[in-house]
């Protein structure tokens, strides 16, 4: 005798599964770019407040690091707080901020968010770029230690007080010489981490359009040490004589500013020449990894 066939059940009806693609440039198309790249990687304490595409009315700070590096939080006293740097991470870092910003508007006093959502499947209309005013400049506020997780005249206790306390242990001094570039003191150097929102290609070109010139640095005690990537942009990075204070470096940087944009602009008209190309090869051998 054959074989009994099997009953086939119904079908059960599943749902369409969604890529989830990496997204090498999350904040591409903000004018805050720049700066939220360096809170993102390297800036230790810093805040600036975001401007929502809706609900403008609605305060919301964005902070670099929050207590137990928690994605977001709403402060005893109601203000919301979004945190940049976070332990976890999907494919898509702005679409991780949206979500947790998201939650933040909805949330109540004292309510914290630990780690952002990182695991449901991607939807329209919750990346940063749907969230706020793409044309909007941050202003970025530095600050020396991280009292400004609590409401003032509040006193941390707990887990907060020892996050707190190891957070500010971990600052180094930093100041802001321009939109997305910072002096920073690491120990016994000192750099410059300048995030430029151009194309990797085109900047390492007018880069070595100024190195070939001999007008790569930011003056006598200056040195180009390289670059670093971070989320689709290239990061150039300067060694500065530690000795000097940080506004001394204000005016070169912002000449070595208008040399690069206007190398930059050069391109489209003037290719680059044999020493150019040679310097541009040297450049692109100095990779740096940011520790």
């Amino acid at each position: 005798m054959g074989k009994a066939a099997r009953k086939k059940g119904p079908k059960k009806d599943r749902k369409p599964k969604v890529r989830d693609v990496f997204v090498a440039r999350p904040f591409e198309g903000l004018a805050a770019e720049p700066e939220l790249i360096a809170l993102r990687e390297f800036v230790p304490s810093a805040t600036a407040k975001l401007t929502l595409a809706a609900d403008a009315d609605r305060a919301v700070t964005l902070g670099t690091v929050l207590p137990m590096a928690a994605a977001a939080f709403v402060r005893t006293d109601g203000e919301v707080f979004l945190g940049m740097q976070v332990q976890t991470r999907s494919s898509d870092i702005s679409r991780d901020l949206g979500r947790s910003l998201r939650w933040a508007l909805e949330a109540g006093p004292g309510d914290v968010l630990s780690v952002p959502d990182t695991t449901s499947e991607p939807a329209e209309g919750e990346r940063l770029q749907d969230l706020l005013e793409p044309g909007a400049e941050l202003d970025v506020q530095l600050h020396e230690d991280f009292s400004w997780w609590l409401p003032e005249d509040t006193e941390a206790s707990g887990e907060v007080a020892m996050s707190l306390e190891r957070a500010n242990a971990a600052i180094m001094p930093t100041e802001r010489l321009g939109p997305g570039a910072y002096w920073v003191l690491a120990g016994e150097k000192a750099h410059l981490r300048w995030v430029w929102p151009a194309d990797e290609n085109r900047l390492l070109m007018a880069l070595a359009r100024l190195s070939a010139a001999g007008e790569i640095g930011l003056g006598e005690g200056s040195r180009y040490a390289g670059s670093f990537r971070a989320h689709g942009l290239l990061v150039p990075v300067w060694d500065l004589d530690p000795e000097a204070h940080a506004r001394e470096w204000l005016e070169p940087s912002q000449q070595l500013g208008s040399r690069l944009e206007a190398a930059l602009k050069s391109l489209d008209d003037e290719p680059l020449n044999a020493a150019e190309r040679r310097a541009r090869d040297g450049l692109v051998g100095r990779q740096l990894t940011l520790r």
